[in-house]
């Protein structure tokens, strides 16, 4: 599915989605099979990424038992594009894998220091108002992945430096995925990626090819938390629903990026996203308004809609139960 086709040069079903016009892939209705999900999902992507307007690139799949996924949206997908905070997802997967080879423990403690804090980043960190303090590198991992903390970052960059942080990417395969150096070799700006490469990553994880048993889980088990990120995607869910997506959002400038996976009943995954837009309206808006992360959170719901009724491939990853807390 290339930009012409998302477009509504394609299908019929996809061209009715972009104009309008009733047809099966404009309807709210559950797939039978990969391809036909695959299908609606490019009709919701076209039509929503028309509404939205500026700039799009993505790669969607929908995984399918009887062979490779079935490609949904390859819109520009190549394109080497900033990353912003969906590359925090390549960070932990750098710090976690000097975890798996007993060179970092998650329980090791990481200083906070005053000047290390980013001021008026997002997160708690630059909440605190008081330093120093230490926490545990699980704890700036949590933090990092689940309210997209910038300070976590250079955290992160204290246990694995920059340099050191592209090499660990390259050899797993993932050359676009790359942070950007300065002049301090613990720091770095999130740098950049392609929503291939993106996608590709997220499917490495979840096949259980990216990292341990304990690092897969522990990573998605962060970006399926209630407390992960819910403006886009996930915004019209369930909390139940909410459970079987995780996802990481980034947004810097007028950009916004959303990539993630979507898990069946079991713990499968059966749709895998990348989603990077650029361009729109109202860029001094980083909340639910915006019409990129508005379009999204209609593609969320179409997507989940559209595989609800197909089993996913591989590995499960059930997700922990929630227990809301009253305190005490």
């Amino acid at each position: 599915m290339n930009r012409r086709t998302a477009l509504g040069f394609g299908t019929v079903a996809t061209a009715g989605a972009v104009l309008g016009t009733a047809g099966p892939a404009s309807a709210a209705a559950t797939a039978t099979t990969p391809r036909q999900a695959a299908d609606q999902v490019a009709a919701a992507y076209a039509q929503e990424t028309a509404l939205a307007g500026g700039s799009w690139r993505a790669y969607v799949s929908v995984a399918d038992p009887a062979g490779p996924p079935q490609v949904a949206v390859a819109d520009e997908s190549n394109v080497v594009l900033q990353a912003y905070s969906v590359n925090k997802v390549a960070v932990a997967t750098a710090v976690l894998d000097k975890v798996d080879r007993g060179l970092l423990t998650l329980s090791q403690r990481v200083d906070v220091t005053a000047s290390i804090v980013v001021p008026g980043g997002d997160g708690i960190f630059s909440l605190d108002g008081a330093y120093p303090s230490s926490v545990t590198l699980g704890h700036a991992l949590a933090a990092l992945l689940t309210v997209s903390d910038d300070t976590a970052v250079r955290l992160c960059g204290l246990v694995c430096p920059a340099a050191e942080l592209n090499q660990i990417l390259v050899a797993k395969g993932f050359p676009n995925t790359q942070v950007e150096p300065v002049a301090n070799p613990n720091r770095f700006y999130l740098g950049t990626s392609t929503p291939r490469e993106t996608h590709d990553l997220l499917r490495a994880l979840v096949a259980g090819t990216l990292l341990s048993p304990a690092s897969t889980s522990f990573l998605l088990n962060l970006l399926r938390s209630p407390i992960a990120f819910t403006d886009g995607i996930r915004r019209e869910m369930s909390s139940a629903e909410r459970a079987r997506i995780g996802t990481k959002a980034g947004w810097f400038g007028s950009a916004r990026q959303e990539a993630g996976v979507m898990f069946d009943a079991a713990g499968a995954p059966v749709l895998t996203y990348a989603l990077f837009a650029d361009g729109q309206a109202r860029a001094d808006d980083f909340g639910a308004t915006h019409p990129a992360v508005q379009a999204r959170a209609r593609m969320g719901r179409r997507f989940l809609t559209a595989v609800d009724g197909l089993a996913g491939t591989g590995r499960t990853h059930r997700a922990p139960a929630h227990r809301p807390s009253n305190g005490g």
